[in-house]
């Protein structure tokens, strides 16, 4: 197939990370649908050329809807991109357990549900390339963020139990894993967490991880989307795509940090950044 042909759905469009990414895919050549729930602010994305329309990935009806039209009007589907998700912080305790359940519904069986709704069509092609936006929030871990990093460790043992399962049919499965990212997700992280725990029995250490939190935002402690779209747009055109791709401002760091500091001194050092010890 020429590259003009290859058909990319990216979930999530609507911003960030998402928005880059189709940005990127259309200047790589390919034909791009995008889906979220605020379709009127992906019409500049429509005036490039993307095919936008609105889907709610908690939903399948819609889900379902979005891959049927795809097909109905491209005949195949060659990359899907799950980059829709959220974080949400706050204290176990103090986390409404359905707040709990609409992080995993989001961030880990909508974009589970989407990958059934295309690894068909992939197999019966013999190609195709399934992108699954995980975090360094996948392999590390801060307080107040326990069932976003729990979602997110869940995205990388689902991508690699698939990788496998989905190798003999000519589909690969890559995991992005964004460091810190300057979109619209921090703000909304830091200030779930303190509308939970800001005036709770832990809002004295739930003010500080949010200072924290803030700090990432600043000039030089964190990277434009832009970046990890291009390192997406890698990740669906190379040939032999790594199975993982950690990107942006620190994320090898922290990966690399994970995998060789003793869980004990790996707490020191993050309670000590987050002021918890």
């Amino acid at each position: 197939m020429n590259q003009t042909q290859k058909v990319a759905l990216v979930t999530g469009g609507s911003s960030g990370i998402g928005e880059c990414t189709v940005r990127e895919l259309l200047g790589a050549g390919f034909t791009v649908y995008t889906a979220a729930r605020r379709v009127e602010r992906m019409q500049p994305l429509a005036e490039l050329g993307a095919h936008v329309f609105a889907m709610d990935v908690t939903d399948d009806a819609s889900m379902v809807a979005g891959m049927e039209r795809i097909i109905a009007e491209q005949g195949r589907i060659d990359v899907l991109v799950n980059n829709a998700g959220y974080g949400s912080y706050g204290a176990v305790e103090d986390v409404p357990i359905d707040e709990a359940r609409r992080q995993f519904e989001v961030n880990v069986f909508g974009l589970a549900r989407l990958t059934q709704l295309v690894t068909p069509h992939m197999r019966a092609q013999g190609s195709g390339r399934i992108i699954n936006i995980s975090s360094i929030g996948g392999k590390f871990y801060e307080p107040f963020g326990a069932w976003y990093h729990a979602a997110k460790f869940a995205v990388e043992g689902f991508s690699d139990s698939l990788r496998l399962e989905l190798k003999p049919f000519g589909v690969d499965v890559v995991i992005i894993e964004p460091g810190p990212i300057i979109t619209e997700w921090n703000e909304i992280a830091r200030d779930s967490l303190l509308e939970r725990s800001g005036s709770t029995d832990y809002a004295k250490y739930a003010r500080r991880a949010h200072k924290v939190l803030t700090e990432f935002d600043k000039p030089g402690r964190a990277s434009k989307p832009e970046a990890v779209a291009r390192k997406i747009v890698k990740a669906a055109t190379t040939r032999h795509p790594a199975p993982r791709y950690p990107v942006g401002r620190g994320a090898r760091v922290i990966t690399g940090s994970r995998d060789h500091l003793p869980d004990r001194l790996f707490d020191q050092v993050v309670s000590r950044m987050y002021g918890a010890r």
